[in-house]
């Protein structure tokens, strides 16, 4: 298997929190964050649009930070 990330194939997952209207929520590559360690994110609303790619810590405290904060 390559680390090569091609986001209009890989196989996004939202959390199961997240109702069907959708609104705030983001998407993430679990196959690719465990291959290579870092986590490609996206906004759900806009599958076409820009790829943030972070370290797998740094997703940790952002999914820690949504659980806990008042956002």
């Amino acid at each position: 298997m390559t680390s090569e990330f091609d986001p209009q194939t890989a196989a996004w997952a939202k959390s199961t929190h997240s109702g069907p209207e959708g609104g705030e929520c983001v998407e993430w590559v679990p196959a690719h964050a465990s291959l290579t360690g870092m986590v490609p994110v996206r906004d759900s609303k806009r599958p076409s649009g820009p790829v943030l790619m972070v370290s797998a810590p740094a997703f940790a405290g952002l999914v820690t930070l949504a659980r806990t904060a008042e956002l």
